[in-house]
């Protein structure tokens, strides 16, 4: 049974595209067929060979986009039974919500940021929009994927109310207008935690794995620590890789259980997927105490890994081969694939944000081997694990 304030797929306000009905293929409800359209797009598969946390990492047993979407999507829909939300819609949310990013992750971003100056600038997430609503076209009747209006609406403001609209998104709200300035639906707010807690809990066990970071270190956060002394008395004979993987898990039901717990206690009085959007503040939520633990570890994170002095060296490579991919096809377009080169605008800014949509679709490992064929030489120090 699903609960009052979920989104119903049956009351959909449908696609920016009216779709002919006599063409579904089979017994899907409008959110099962989005999360499949993206589940089957290319820019979804090109999500395996995206950086995550390491760029371009040689080790099998590391996170990629891809990995990261799936685990993202298990737990939000955990969440989402457990509060009577709508799966699909969550699922699709959860799966899709990175589509946006370039190669090399952050650094590609800020490589592509820079190159966009005076023509508006790069967002991943808006340009997660931007390839589900133009550029990702598969079908003959019309361009994009021509998901339903929720699943755009969850993507765009996943993250509560836009004030600043980057243009891409700018330019799709004109064409299909997806109320910006309210909150998202109760799905969507689920989706960005369910990331949060993935990325909070998964960067750490590759964290550890790579030896970037210290089992020591970690137990300086109070509540990780809480976890690792209940894992060593249940389990003080067991190997520490297993003890270690114990921890990760420990830590997402336990952060899992109290967003459900809060959550709930916070829709109460609600009716209507409506009244979540118009409430004004985040419904799903952490506790006060969870949230401010969350932040410690956010914080612990962008000081012992994400900032650790190796990984801003191979970031800074990884955002110099960006930055010289996009120079090299603005002064020759001819070194762009023959199908993106055709279409390339003569005017600005279409025709540097046209450039900037090449480079943000190619993988890490398509976009080394783009380098090495523009320049000669195949550039180094891109990988650390």
């Amino acid at each position: 049974m699903k609960a009052r304030f979920a989104c119903d797929s049956a009351q959909s306000r449908g696609r920016e595209f009216p779709i002919e009905t006599s063409l579904a293929r089979g017994p899907r409800s409008a959110f099962q067929r989005d999360r499949d359209r993206i589940v089957h797009s290319i820019a979804f598969r090109r999500l395996r060979h995206k950086t995550q946390v390491f760029i371009a990492p040689d080790g099998d047993h590391y996170r990629v986009r891809l990995t990261h979407s799936l685990e993202v999507a298990q737990i939000g829909r955990v969440i989402a039974r457990a509060l009577g939300l709508d799966e699909d819609l969550t699922e699709a949310l959860c799966l899709a919500h990175d589509i946006g990013h370039p190669p090399f992750g952050h650094a590609g971003e800020q490589a592509l940021n820079n190159a966009l100056t005076n023509f508006g600038g790069f967002d991943h997430n808006a340009q997660c929009l931007r390839v589900l609503m133009r550029l990702e076209s598969p079908y003959c009747e019309h361009e994009g994927l021509n998901l339903s209006w929720e699943v755009l609406e969850g993507l765009a403001k996943h993250n509560g109310p836009l004030g600043v609209v980057p243009w891409a998104l700018a330019e799709l709200d004109a064409d299909y207008p997806l109320e910006l300035g309210q909150w998202g639906s109760l799905e969507a707010q689920v989706a960005a935690l369910a990331d949060d807690i993935a990325y909070d809990n998964h960067d750490i066990d590759d964290g550890l794995r790579a030896g970037f970071l210290e089992l020591e270190e970690l137990l300086t956060l109070d509540f990780v620590a809480d976890q690792w002394r209940a894992i060593e008395r249940k389990f003080p004979a067991a190997p520490q890789d297993r003890r270690l993987r114990e921890l990760v898990r420990s830590q997402i039901g336990l952060m899992v259980n109290d967003l459900i717990g809060e959550t709930a206690a916070r829709v109460k009085g609600l009716g209507s997927a409506g009244e979540v959007r118009g409430a004004g503040r985040a419904i799903a939520s952490f506790t006060p105490g969870m949230t401010e633990a969350e932040r410690r570890l956010k914080a612990f994170m962008y000081e012992r890994l994400y900032h650790h002095p190796q990984q801003l060296e191979t970031a800074e490579r990884a955002r110099k081969v960006t930055a010289e991919l996009y120079a090299a096809f603005a002064q020759e377009p001819a070194l762009m694939e023959d199908g993106w080169r055709a279409r390339l605008p003569d005017l600005e800014p279409a025709r540097s944000r046209h450039i900037a949509d090449y480079i943000a679709g190619m993988t890490d490992r398509f976009a080394i081997a783009a380098h090495a064929r523009v320049y000669g030489r195949t550039p180094e120090g891109l990988r650390n694990v």
